[in-house]
């Protein structure tokens, strides 16, 4: 993860990148019995989970004031949150703020999906994806600004919508730092291409401005990337060892929905779609034996410690969906430990069983 809001950085491991080993052990692991699983990782359990329910495509920092802040997509699509805590595990209980809502008419008026918040230059940003009251699937990004250091004080200005090449569906949008320059990373629809996102890579003139040219970087190709739909969205970077991974999501958000991984060598040119090696198989996938379905819409932070890394998606305890798995609220919002191959590439493991019951 790129260290946006201000944690001193992680000693570096010296560990040298061999290729797709990551991907290879979670797909290893998906196959093995549960309590095989839980053997492979007896950490996890200290992690309450499902963390915050019916809570999608969840962000988390830790920011130098020592709070966890927390926002997600809520299932009426209608609204930004934000809660905070000292813990991990105290986001579950955390007062949960709503700190923007959506326009009654106009921009920014349906589908408010995918926040993230972000502290730049000393103030805060919050990018998100919307569409207009009057035409829903027109979605697009826009950005919130704070000024105040306290992100659930001030106001929140809103700086409008990021402007891409196209005036095409697009959403997801991350930002992270890479030796001095901002970049901007996305899902959008390309004219004339037959699917439904792709991701792009921009550097950044100011924290909602794009500058320079804007690159493909993976397009929904291989057969675990279009299911349902074909779609290449969510990113989100990691940045360790040498090298910048970026975690994105494939297929349709049933229990298709998986995480896959890009790869660059950090002295490589980011810019460069030739930089940027994908795993041939995803990283991260439903598990029959844990029950959990659909993991995705991913992000990382680090646990209490400042050091260990931490996994953070959502994911649904049931297989099965009737209906459009969009109308479906029950993608939870879960945590659990970053593991680390020999080779330097994380290991994803699987999705953790439920440690927290369901209330009756």
């Amino acid at each position: 993860m790129s260290r946006d809001h201000d944690l001193p950085p992680v000693p570096g491991r010296r560990l040298v990148l061999k290729g797709a080993g990551a991907a290879l052990a979670a797909g290893a692991l998906a196959a093995t019995p549960a309590a095989a699983v839980a053997a492979a990782q007896p950490k996890a359990a200290r992690y309450m989970n499902p963390l915050v329910r019916q809570r999608a495509d969840p962000h988390i920092i830790r920011h130098t004031d020592g709070f966890y802040y927390f926002t997600a997509t809520v299932p009426e699509y209608d609204r930004i949150v934000l809660r905070r805590s000292r813990t991990l595990n105290g986001l579950a209980t955390a007062t949960e703020s709503v700190i923007w809502t959506a326009h009654p008419t106009g921009d920014m008026g349906a589908h408010i999906w995918a926040p993230e918040i972000h502290r730049i230059n000393g103030k805060w940003y919050i990018y998100f994806a919307s569409a207009p009251a009057e035409s829903v699937w027109d979605i697009r990004i826009w950005v919130l600004e704070n000024a105040n250091p306290d992100p659930f004080a001030g106001s929140w200005v809103e700086k409008g919508q990021i402007k891409t090449a196209w005036e095409t569906f697009s959403l997801d949008a991350t930002t992270f730092t890479h030796r001095g320059t901002r970049y901007l990373c996305w899902a959008q629809h390309e004219p004339g291409m037959d699917n439904n996102t792709a991701l792009w890579l921009s550097e950044m003139a100011n924290p909602w401005t794009l500058t320079g040219p804007q690159i493909r970087l993976s397009t929904p190709e291989l057969d675990w990337e279009v299911i349902g739909y074909k779609v290449n969205e969510g990113p989100y970077a990691l940045q360790r060892n040498g090298r910048v991974f970026l975690t994105y999501s494939a297929s349709a958000t049933d229990y298709h929905y998986c995480v896959g991984l890009l790869t660059a060598d950090a002295d490589s040119d980011l810019m460069d779609p030739a930089s940027w090696a994908k795993s041939p198989v995803p990283v991260f996938t439903s598990n029959d034996a844990t029950q959990q379905y659909g993991p995705g819409h991913n992000c990382f932070t680090v646990a209490e410690d400042g050091r260990s890394d931490v996994l953070v998606y959502h994911a649904r305890q049931y297989k099965e969906i009737t209906g459009d798995p969009l109308d479906d609220p029950n993608r939870h919002t879960r945590i659990q430990k970053l593991g680390w191959n020999s080779d330097g590439t994380p290991d994803f493991g699987v999705p953790v069983a439920d440690t927290v019951k369901e209330s009756a």
